[in-house]
């Protein structure tokens, strides 16, 4: 099986996923804003795409399957703000339709687990932002929209052993918090799996099987690289940006069972001990 994928937002992510298809032969259109950054989409393989409306409408007629990967701004969902018309028009012609939302649309559940069919109540205005953009992409009718909400992602590039040679990681001390989180390898796995077995109107978490204290990680990292661990921090303490400390806002665990009874999913990294594992391993 190959197509014509377009992705909205050709990001960390989308990346990953078109990695895995053009090596099956697939065509795929990726997005950017900054015309500057064409030539880097070509070396990747992607054909690009300039964001305006044009472009975008002549690049969707040509697409089987979408993934959007661009988050919600504070018009909404920029694809449908752009060319949500066309893609109404298109919906029945579509043969996949992923959009990458995220775990932080259940709200804070004081350290509880949730699955797919926990009602939504985000706290934060990300989170709020995000459920307003699914209910969006699910009032298209006729539309084959799966729906992938992503913990925290990591990955080549995403992980904490920068921050702990350079001496800036701190642990964060809030007792009982933990994250969810996924590797990007596995993120392309489930959307490929879903491609190969799309079932309109699905939903998914995408997360390891180990949701665990944010302090835990940087410990493991600080220990694979043989340094010191990092300094502790008290939350209450801590100086944080806005954007850091709402991250704290929610405490959740984050059921993944059923990528693997729909899909068939085995995790490549089913904890974070293997995924910092294997970026070390990778870096070295």
């Amino acid at each position: 099986m190959t197509g014509t994928l377009l992705t909205l937002g050709h990001g960390y992510c989308a990346c990953a996923l078109s990695r895995r298809l053009q090596a099956q032969g697939w065509r795929i259109l990726g997005t950017h804003r900054d015309p500057s950054k064409a030539d880097d989409l070509r070396v990747q393989g992607v054909e690009p795409v300039l964001w305006e409306a044009a472009a975008l409408e002549a690049a969707l007629a040509e697409a089987s399957h979408v993934l959007v990967s661009a988050g919600p701004r504070d018009g909404g969902d920029p694809a449908l703000a752009e060319i949500g018309s066309a893609i109404k028009a298109r919906a029945a012609d579509l043969t996949w339709v992923g959009y990458l939302s995220t775990t932080g649309v259940y709200g804070d559940h004081g350290g509880g687990w949730v699955d797919e069919a926990t009602p939504l109540t985000p706290s934060t205005a990300r989170g709020k932002a995000r459920k307003q953009a699914e209910e969006a992409w699910q009032a298209i009718d006729g539309l084959a929209l799966h729906i992938f909400r992503l913990a925290g992602i990591y990955g080549p590039g995403r992980g904490p052993f920068e921050k702990v040679r350079q001496g800036t990681a701190r642990r964060i001390i809030k007792p009982g918090q933990v994250f969810s989180r996924i590797h990007v390898e596995d993120i392309a796995q489930v959307l490929e799996a879903s491609i190969r077995k799309p079932r309109p109107g699905a939903i998914y978490n995408l997360c390891d099987d180990n949701p665990a204290p944010p302090e835990d990680v940087l410990l493991h990292a600080a220990e694979l690289l043989g340094m010191p661990p990092p300094p502790a921090v008290n939350f209450d303490e801590a100086d944080m940006s806005p954007m850091a400390r709402s991250f704290y806002a929610e405490n959740k665990r984050v059921r993944n069972d059923r990528i693997k009874q729909e899909l068939g999913i085995e995790l490549l990294y089913p904890d974070y001990r293997k995924g910092l594992a294997a970026l070390l391993a990778e870096e070295s």
